[in-house]
């Protein structure tokens, strides 16, 4: 079986491949648990200076994986009567979904530089990841965006209003539109825009600077930097959006919305949902 997340470390660089091309690297407990692994090998890689995290088959990730394969574990039990049908345990979804935040959350307290390498799109859940990297480079034929704030969740890192600010978090979030590579830069969401083609090239070229800079003082100013954000109540508004996220795919809409994919097919229904906005899956670019 190949595994869902590859790890390579070459020349003081470690790799981080998310690897289901097959399935637009859609997160899974196993790519989720593989990518905070090797975040964790990498940090404590005595050669490894900085870190790629990046996806195979010229795609970051189209998000969560929506089609029940996603292999979730239980974090949190506890006694409980047996829930009628319908009942939603908001402490169970919030820990459930908070696992998977501190995981993506070791992309940010790693001590060595997290480069994140976008191609094709990195879509829902998979911004939540990608956002707590320390810089994007991104593909000129690549988008972004977090189509479920129209309908089934809400960011849980929510980076977003951190990397952006208050007008453009807005007029991302409210109407999950999706960024192209060029917006994306103007925004100040990723640091460059290359020709896919060149991509890997230009990230691995410029990670590699890293090495030139003793690896204490990047965990210092990279401390640093975070902690200016940490204090800006980064962490209440993950716990916010993380309670939020479970609110919002246990309302009555999206209840109906879930069920329609049995009647119409999950693609279509995902057309139906970015028709009006004439993007993401209405126009062939991912899911959800």
């Amino acid at each position: 079986m190949t595994a869902p997340v590859l790890y390579e470390e070459r020349h003081g660089l470690a790799f981080i491949t998310i690897n289901r091309p097959e399935k637009k690297n859609t997160l899974t407990e196993a790519v989720i648990q593989g990518v905070a692994d090797g975040i964790d090998r990498a940090a404590a890689g005595g050669e490894t200076r900085a870190v790629v995290l990046r996806g195979s088959g010229g795609v970051f990730s189209a998000g969560y994986d929506l089609t029940g394969g996603g292999g979730w574990t239980a974090v949190f039990d506890a006694p409980r009567p047996e829930p009628r049908p319908g009942a939603w345990d908001p402490v169970r979804d919030w820990q459930f979904m908070g696992h998977n935040v501190r995981r993506f959350m070791k992309i940010w307290e790693c001590p060595k530089p997290v480069i994140g390498q976008v191609e094709g799109w990195a879509l829902g859940g998979a911004t939540d990841m990608v956002l707590c990297c320390d810089q994007l480079f991104m593909a000129d034929d690549a988008v972004i965006g977090y189509p479920p704030a129209r309908i089934f969740g809400t960011p849980t890192t929510m980076l977003w209003i951190y990397r952006l600010g208050l007008e453009r978090a807005k007029q991302f979030l409210l109407t999950g539109s999706q960024l192209d590579a060029a917006t994306a830069a103007r925004v100040g969401l990723v640091s460059e825009v290359h020709p896919a083609a060149e991509l890997a090239e230009r990230v691995e070229a410029h990670t590699r600077r890293f090495c030139q800079i003793p690896a204490n003082q990047l965990a210092l100013n990279k401390l640093l930097i975070n902690q200016a954000y940490e204090n800006m109540g980064l962490r209440t508004t993950q716990l916010l959006g993380t309670l939020f996220d479970g609110v919002t795919r246990h309302t009555e809409e999206a209840y109906r919305w879930v069920e329609s994919f049995a009647e119409q097919g999950f693609r279509e229904v995902i057309r139906e949902r970015d028709r009006p906005w004439a993007d993401y899956g209405e126009r062939g670019t991912g899911d959800p």
